[in-house]
Parts: structure tokens; sequence; C-alpha cells
């Protein structure tokens, strides 16, 4: 028998066979970068019986490790929130902007009441504003800034490129929008919308996406993560059927979004990019798509900044974001939990989708038309009005708490701390073609497999 060659492969010489044109560093970078950031943000591991993506770990260890140190950091970046619009004088930029910027005097206000264990009763009720500040503002806040770091690696190597070229076909057809954004929706679906929000912001500003494609992406995509979706089924005792919630839920959101991109508002929005920019404008690749992918991608590695720049760039981006967020998710949701426990404004909104709930033969259409309206305050509310109910009524309200995407405490602010310009109100026209199109679609649904 003929001994087997056993010469060792130049692994070197191989790379540059495959890609001739590109330096050798290039090719290292977008697998060294781009293979790192999608373990930290995509591969799901289990650590002291948690199975999570290890971005959350190591959140959770931060959290875990420095909670004395992390309730003051999240404190400080409620307070500069609050005073940044007053500092970058656009705080009365318009009316909108003045109500923002008084709702974050308020979060700031309410925040330092509850670190410090002083003021009225109600705000320090357990379920009230200790409850909004650990479990809300904590999370979001060393999420953030945190991801940021490695999203430098995720989007700023090719991996963006060569994901988006292989996906056109499927991306373009559907949601209109370019094959990149895949990395958008993925990040969001897996990890958090305040990830994806970050991801969608600063392509948008690198001239990557025009304005709809923006909008499409953070009104579309940005739902929250599956670890949410975990505790939207606990609360409303959907476990047992976890893989048939997740998928249909998955599916549901985003066909909603497929139809509402082709329809008002969102049909009539601009196209035109980031401060009228030329725009950086995805090729449209017809032929040898893998070819096409895997040069681009290289092209981008060998172009990119230096690591370190990037992720001061991106840390500062998520530093910014969670300023502008946190403060305002304070106020709105402790004034959305106050509300929902005190005041029946909520039964009288509800009316407003009844028609609806009637003439899909909803079994309980008060409870999903009530529940459909907290919705825009805050994804997790409608849970709690649906507790007790039938279980097709609690499957309609989980897969509605995610696929509205849409809601006042956390995603809202969120997209006007970014630079993509969509206004309050076209927002909220987003959640009402949303919520009317997820009922309709999941209502047969629910009946049909329960």
């Amino acid at each position: 028998m003929k001994k087997a060659d056993m010469t060792p492969v130049d692994f070197d010489s191989l790379l540059v066979d495959v890609a001739p044109n590109y330096k050798k560093s290039a090719i290292y970078k977008f697998f060294a970068f781009s293979l790192f950031g999608i373990f930290m943000f995509f591969i799901s591991i289990t650590l002291n019986g948690k199975k999570t993506i290890p971005l959350d770990h190591l959140v959770t260890f931060i959290r875990t490790q420095f909670s004395s140190v992390i309730v003051y950091y999240i404190l400080v970046i409620v307070v500069a929130g609050a005073v940044y619009p007053f500092y970058k004088k656009t705080w009365n930029r318009s009316v909108v902007e003045m109500v923002i910027s008084t709702l974050k005097i308020m979060g700031a206000i309410a925040s330092v009441l509850v670190v410090f264990k002083i003021g009225p009763s109600w705000l320090l009720a357990a379920d009230m504003g200790p409850y909004w500040y650990n479990s809300l503002l904590t999370p979001i806040g060393v999420l953030v800034p945190i991801g940021a770091i490695f999203l430098a690696m995720l989007v700023g190597y090719g991996l963006l490129e060569f994901i988006g070229i292989l996906v056109q076909p499927i991306m373009r057809p559907i949601w209109k929008t370019p094959g990149r954004s895949a990395i958008d929706a993925v990040a969001s679906f897996v990890g958090s919308y305040s990830i994806g929000l970050l991801i969608t912001n600063r392509i948008y500003k690198e001239g990557k996406y025009t304005t709809k494609e923006a909008v499409i992406i953070a009104t579309g995509f940005s739902t929250v993560s599956v670890t949410f979706m975990i505790v939207v089924a606990k609360t409303l005792g959907l476990m047992d059927i976890w893989n048939l919630y997740f998928w249909v839920t998955f599916l549901v959101t985003f066909l909603v979004t497929a139809i509402s991109v082709r329809i008002w508002p969102i049909r009539n929005m601009s196209t035109d990019y980031y401060n009228q920019m030329d725009g950086d404008v995805e090729k449209i690749v017809k032929e040898k798509r893998l070819q096409c992918a895997w040069r681009e991608a290289l092209q981008t590695a060998e172009n990119a900044p230096n690591l370190w720049q990037s992720m001061k760039d991106n840390v500062k981006d998520g530093l910014v974001m969670a300023m502008g967020i946190l403060p305002t998710i304070m106020s709105i949701g402790l004034i959305g939990l106050w509300l929902v426990n005190n005041t029946p404004i909520f039964d009288y909104a509800a009316y407003l989708f009844v028609p609806i709930t009637y003439l899909l033969q909803i079994a309980e259409p008060l409870i999903v038309a009530k529940a459909a309206v907290i919705n825009l305050i805050d994804m997790f509310l409608p849970s709690l009005v649906a507790v007790d109910s039938a279980i097709e009524t609690r499957f309609i309200v989980g897969t509605l708490s995610i696929s509205a995407i849409l809601f006042f405490s956390a995603l809202i602010p969120c997209i006007l701390s970014t630079e993509i310009p969509i206004s309050l109100g076209k927002m909220i026209a987003v959640w009402f073609v949303r919520t009317v199109l997820t009922l309709m679609i999941v209502t047969p649904i629910a009946y049909l497999l329960l």
C-alpha cells in the first residue's frame, strides 16, 4: 500500500490562491472577527444551567459581580440622558422633542427616588419603580454599550456584505430591504431590539440603507429577543407549546412586516440616504453569487478601520443610545403601569379594537382588545391582562405582544434616539397597522391549531 502524503498544507498559499487580489490580513480579519461576532451574538451555550448567547452570559456576569456599581452606573446614564437634550439644545426642536425631554427629566427624578428609596409608597412598591429599574433599565443599560464592543466585529469586517449578497433573493422581493438587513433581523430576534437598532442606525449613517429601508428594519424587524419571548410564554402558561408559539410568532411577525411595507405609511417613505449622501447601494447580483459575496466581504475587511477605532465608535453610539432611551423607559413605563392598575382608561380605549375582535369571532373580544391597546405602552403588560383567559386568547395575546413591535416603554424611545427620521405619529400608525394585521393572521391560526 502506498504511504499517504503527509506534507502539511500551506494555508497562507491556499488563501492567496482563493483571493489573489487581497492581502492575507483581510482574509484573516474577515474570518477571525466575523466568527467571533457570530459566536457572541448567535451561538447559544449553557453556563450555570442557563442556555443563552455568550453576550447575554457576559452581561449577566457583569450585573451579578458588580451589582452595587451597576445600580449607580445606570443612574448616571439616566441623569446624563435627561440633561443631554438641554446640553445639545435639541429639547425645543419640536413639540415631540419637548414632550420627550420632559419625560426624560421625570424618568431621571423617578430613578433617583427609587435608587435612594425615597418618595411616595406607590413608586417604591416592588412591582412599580424597583421592578422597572431592575428588570428593564438595568439589562438595557448594560447590554447596549457592551454589545456595541462586539458589534464592531459582527458588522465591520465583511460579514454584513457576505450574508447580504447571499440572501438578496429573499430579502428584496419579500421585505423590500437589502440582503444585509438579514443581520439586523437575526440580531434583534436572537439578541435584543436595542442591539438590532444599534446595527440599523450605524449602517444607515454609513449610507448603506435608505430612509425607507431603515424605517422598515426598525419597525418591522426590531422584535424583543427570544429570551424575553420565554418570559411572555411563561407568564401566559404557553411553555407546554413553546415550539408552536415561537414559530407561529416568528412567521406572523415577518409576514406582517412583508404586508406593512406595501401600505401606508411605510410605502410612501423617502428613498433618500442619510444627510443626502450618495449612498453605498448594495449591488444586485444575479450570477456567481458566492464568488461575488466573498469578493465584497474581503474588500470591506481590507478597507475597514482598525478594531480599536471601530469599538470606540460603536461604544460611543451605544452610550448615546442608552442615554436616549433609559430615562424615557423609566417615565413612560411607570405612567403606563400606574394607569393600568389605577384607572379604567384602557378599558375605554379598548373599544378601538373591539369591532375587529368581534368580527374575528374571538371568544374573549374585550380582553384581546384591551391587551392590544396596552401593548402600545409596553409589550409585557398585555400578558398580565390575559393570564387567566382561555388558551386561544393567551396565544393570540402572546403573539400580538411580539408582532406589534412598537411600544412606548422602550422601542419607540429607542428609535427616536437614533438618526432614523420617522415621526412619532407615523410610528403609532405603523403600530396600528401591525396590530390589526397580526390579529387577522394569528386568530384563525390559534383556533385551528389549539
